[in-house]
């Protein structure tokens, strides 16, 4: 039973290879180890100076901080005593931070810094639950007056003065935890209202990370960089879950900020990337193209497209004589020195996931010898419940269900999942939980379909399908990841709902389009008034019509708005893992919406012209 339990699994890892690495974080430019040995030293320090502190099974302790080694010992520590660890965006303010510690009633606060420990300190008073507060960076407790802050060396230090008198702690601990009692806090990215906190169980984590393990093939000589936030799950399947079964090797680079440094100093054997990461993998390789010399311009031309076609062809199982050495050759010339500069050479997993990507990009990545495989979950199943094998992908769908899950398609449409991934429910609500799960299926609120060989296509979630004033019902998410296939759009968000054709509001890519105006010798002086340039609404409203020859002639982009700023977590736009609010994004900017429709279609004409902005946004174009 120990092994259905990450404490557990990490016990096992220490008897069995104790001098093996585990773990590498990098500080003061240089990769430090930590051993399997060292690793459970760590967790099984700060497990008992949690127990010494009275917490045990039924508690909960918070984690605020970007992904680091301690972020692992503390959480593991808190699963020790049998108590639920419970992230926090690091990117949350302090209100929504205040949210969660008191919804979970949250006995300690594990912070990374000085800007972290701000927020515990400003939300105190609604925080009466936590009394410690313990700093991984020992700056960050300095200049406060507050009795609850402790230095992360000073707790590390008594939890091993309670290991030393008390060796054998850690493995009884380990033995009585309950696989089925829920371990881990999970916040939903709260699209639709406030969060709310999935329960996970280690039954739920270690009995899925075999099964995706066995379809990916991970083993304990791969090695993984963790960077996404850990309070996601998808992350927590790739640093924590996988790992602890495989016995993989994980990475901490020094900051968010070095993530492509790091990239190419760890060359990943697996790595998962957001759609977001690819996107703008995508954009830095088109962006320097475009700036490259014409030769070299057309040897990547022919290279992606070649490659295009020989990935297509292996797919569909119709090689042909002479694809082995042309695929040598634009590996040679191009392929290889490209992988390299992305730190994707070594790469034998590329993952994505956790949002909806472009089946485009991803035949895109497939011809440049990045072969990214789609998979698809949720927070409710432990993060993952379908994912394309290797070898076997079928782009444009999210793969089969793991081994041991079940899928079903509901009558209408919905996608519904069974098995031992689904979670044990949402904290404090019952009522969720009873409509979430029923007769054990978990239902998603996604809707798809299933191919005769078990792929399963997504086609939208089932609260978000845009039904026009004609009667088709459209998925918002495929129009926008069309839209974001180029580098000059970071976001977009589809409106069409109850009318008579689609529109979009956008949000350029500063970078790339101030890069591009900069060449143009456009000059301008902030995000507002780039976005307010007419040359830049023709360099998007370009763009949209690439995208909309990608699209069916009803889910094209008929009329669009530029956001005069970006959208921020802070302003509600954004949840904290960088998703839009649809709800929010339609309520704050009704005037802009309704300002396109009014105009009456800007419809019809193709080309593209100006039109006046209504509410906060820039003028608008057309797209034929």
């Amino acid at each position: 039973m120990t092994a259905l339990t990450l404490p557990g699994a990490l016990a096992g890892h220490a008897r069995a290879t104790p001098d093996r690495t585990a773990l590498r974080v990098k500080r003061m430019g240089i990769w430090q180890p930590y051993t399997w040995a060292d690793y459970r030293d760590e967790a099984a320090a700060c497990a008992l100076a949690l127990d010494a502190l009275g917490v045990g099974p039924g508690d909960h302790v918070a984690i605020l901080s970007d992904n680091r080694p301690e972020w692992l010992f503390a959480d593991l520590g808190t699963q020790t005593v049998g108590a639920r660890a419970v992230g926090i965006y690091q990117t949350n303010p302090a209100e929504d931070v205040a949210y969660i510690l008191a919804h979970a009633g949250c006995r300690v606060l594990f912070c990374e810094d000085q800007e972290q420990v701000d927020k515990a300190v400003e939300c105190r008073a609604e925080t009466p639950t936590v009394e410690k507060v313990i700093v991984f960076d020992p700056r960050g407790t300095r200049g406060y007056d507050d009795d609850r802050l402790v230095t992360w060396d000073a707790w590390r230090a008594g939890g091993f003065e309670l290991l030393a008198q008390r060796p054998a702690a850690f493995d009884g601990f380990v033995e009585r935890l309950d696989p089925d009692a829920a371990s881990m806090v999970v916040y939903t990215s709260g699209t639709t209202g406030q969060p709310k906190g999935a329960l996970i169980s280690p039954r739920n984590a270690m009995q899925i990370a075999p099964a995706v393990c066995e379809m990916l093939g991970v083993t304990a000589d791969d090695q993984l960089l963790s960077y996404l936030p850990l309070c996601h799950v998808a992350e927590k399947i790739f640093t924590f879950f996988t790992p602890l079964t495989a016995g993989a090797v994980v990475h901490f680079g020094e900051s968010i900020e070095t993530v492509r440094q790091d990239l190419c100093e760890v060359s990943p054997t697996v790595f998962l990337g957001v759609p977001r990461i690819w996107e703008k993998m995508h954009a830095s390789v088109t962006l320097k193209m475009k700036d490259s010399s014409p030769l070299k311009r057309r040897l990547f031309d022919w290279a992606s497209r070649v490659g295009r076609e020989i990935a297509d062809r292996r797919r569909a199982g119709a090689q042909r004589p002479g694809d082995g050495v042309t695929w040598a050759l634009a590996d040679f010339l191009v392929f290889r020195p490209l992988q390299e500069r992305l730190g994707m050479r070594r790469c034998r997993i590329p993952v994505t996931g956790a949002a909806p990507i472009s089946p485009e990009l991803i035949q895109w990545f497939h011809g440049i010898g990045i072969p990214v495989l789609e998979g698809y979950g949720q927070t409710e199943c432990a993060g993952v419940s379908h994912i394309n094998p290797p070898g076997a992908e079928r782009i444009g769908t999210v793969g089969r269900s793991l081994p041991g899950l079940e899928c079903r398609i509901a009558e209408d449409g919905e996608i519904c999942v069974r098995g031992p991934a689904v979670f044990v429910g949402y904290l404090h609500n019952a009522e969720a939980t009873a409509g979430t799960v029923i007769d054990g299926w978990l239902h998603t609120g996604d809707i798809g379909e299933e191919d005769g060989d078990g792929y399963l296509r997504i086609t939208g979630r089932k609260k978000e399908i845009i039904i026009t004033a004609g009667g088709k019902n459209l998925s918002p998410e495929k129009i926008e990841n069309a839209l974001k296939m180029s580098p000059y759009i970071k976001e977009a968000v589809a409106i069409g709902d109850r009318r008579k054709f689609v529109s979009a509001l956008i949000q350029i890519e500063p970078q790339a389009v101030g890069d591009w105006a900069t060449r143009q010798e456009i000059p301008y002086t902030s995000f507002g008034d780039l976005s307010g340039r007419p040359e830049v609404r023709e360099l998007v409203a370009k763009a949209v019509r690439e995208a909309n020859d990608r699209l069916a002639r009803v889910e094209q982009v008929r009329a669009f708005r530029l956001f005069d700023k970006e959208l921020h977590q802070d302003d509600g736009e954004l949840t904290a893992t960088q998703k839009v609010r649809r709800r929010a994004i339609a309520e704050k900017y009704e005037a802009m919406i309704e300002g396109i429709y009014s105009k009456g279609a800007a419809g019809a004409g193709a080309g593209a012209g100006a039109g006046a902005g209504a509410g906060a946004g820039t003028g608008g174009e057309t797209a034929g």
